[in-house]
């Protein structure tokens, strides 16, 4: 990476958490893209300073877009979109559409995210084989970690409002949710 580094996010997929890195020379007006420490866009000596680079993220190529606004004089602003919405708006719409646990099994690091719509499970970027069944309060999708047995159990809350509750047990063990609100942009400011 340069001195030309302008912004760096991280931004979580159902495959993944995926580190995109914007450099911008204001000189040279060079623009490089690199998502997960791969450079997917170049472009050199590019007169017009501001503007929209798009490209996608991810396994199931989601749409990204970097807006390079002028604040002032020589000083610009970047910002991530993902789908046509900012990345704040896109991580809250993404809690309300997915569950995520992050765990520790057998000394690996693990991403369960269930995504609500389709009841598809993914583990560190992996589709999981599951098997669903109706029980007295609700649904199980149970599935294998390795040697561990896991289910995602769907119950209603009761409340309008709610909804539907997803649990994550592993062997047994409630895993808490994951919190989206947590996650920040790494490197987002202005350059000079």
């Amino acid at each position: 990476m340069s001195s030309d580094l302008a912004g760096v996010w991280e931004v979580a997929l159902s495959d993944g958490v995926h580190r995109i890195e914007f450099e911008h020379g204001t000189t040279t007006g060079k623009r490089v893209i690199y998502v997960d420490g791969k450079e997917i866009l170049r472009r050199d000596w590019m007169f017009k300073l501001v503007g929209k680079e798009t490209f996608n993220v991810g396994k199931s190529d989601t749409k990204a877009t970097i807006n390079i606004d002028a604040v002032s004089g020589f000083a610009y602003e970047y910002t991530l979109e993902i789908n046509g919405k900012s990345l704040k708006k896109y991580m809250e719409n993404r809690s309300k559409v997915t569950s995520t646990w992050v765990l520790n099994l057998d000394g690996t690091d693990c991403r369960v995210v269930l995504e609500k719509d389709t009841m598809d499970v993914w583990c560190n970027g992996q589709k999981i084989e599951t098997a669903g069944e109706f029980v007295d309060d609700g649904t199980e999708t149970h599935f294998t970690l390795g040697d561990h047995n896991c289910c995602v159990k769907a119950v209603s809350s009761g409340k309008r409002r709610d909804g539907i509750i997803h649990t994550l047990l592993v062997d047994g063990t409630e895993i808490a949710e994951y919190n989206y609100s947590d996650v920040t942009p790494v490197i987002s400011h202005t350059q000079n």
